[in-house]
């Protein structure tokens, strides 16, 4: 289990989960992926898909459940989309873009890909991606000073971790894509 702030926690579910869908490059294609689940006490449970395509592809995505429990329209528009591609940096790492997805007032979030690294710490939270860089192994491209954040130039950032790394891509998808609707609806995502 992986706290989020005082709220949030992250539990691995399953290890095998088999798929079949499209990968983020548009092709059809089979896989599996690892199941984590985001829970708030009180809130409906949020199930996270951290997929391997058959291709080579990885994502990391809100799943689409049969049934979806009743919740905030902007909370309820990202299953299934904003998903967020996992690439090789070398043979042993990876990286994960750190674009958020912000709530909208038509309640779909819209993705804001150009920011500086400290709209990056306020959208995700500045203590809780402080603690998501101090991972071992982990690192913000472009890198920043945790406690003074540049604020002028605008990047495309990334999360890059080691390959075995299993935890870093999905909190790196909750904090970015899910963290600032999770605010903006009160389902947690405290620091």
């Amino acid at each position: 289990m992986i706290a989020l702030g005082s709220t949030l926690t992250l539990k691995h579910a399953r290890s095998y989960v088999p798929k079949q869908g499209f990968t983020t490059s548009g092709l059809p294609d089979a896989g599996f992926a690892t199941e984590w689940h985001l829970e708030a006490v009180g809130r409906p449970r949020l199930t996270i898909h951290d997929t391997r395509w058959d291709s080579g592809e990885r994502d990391v995505v809100l799943q689409q459940v049969p049934l979806l429990p009743e919740m905030p329209a902007a909370l309820a528009n990202l299953h299934g989309r904003h998903r967020a591609g996992i690439a090789e940096v070398s043979a042993e790492r990876r990286r994960i873009t750190a674009f958020l997805s912000l709530p909208q007032p038509d309640g779909r979030p819209r993705q804001k890909r150009a920011l500086t690294t400290a709209q990056l710490a306020e959208g995700c939270g500045r203590a809780l991606l402080c603690e998501l860089v101090a991972r071992p192994g982990v690192s913000l491209t472009p890198s920043f000073d945790p406690a003074d954040p540049q604020d002028i130039e605008r990047f495309q950032h990334a999360v890059v971790f080691e390959d075995e790394d299993r935890e870093t891509p999905v909190i790196a998808y909750v904090l970015t894509r899910l963290m600032p609707t999770l605010r903006h609806t009160g389902w947690g995502g405290d620091e």
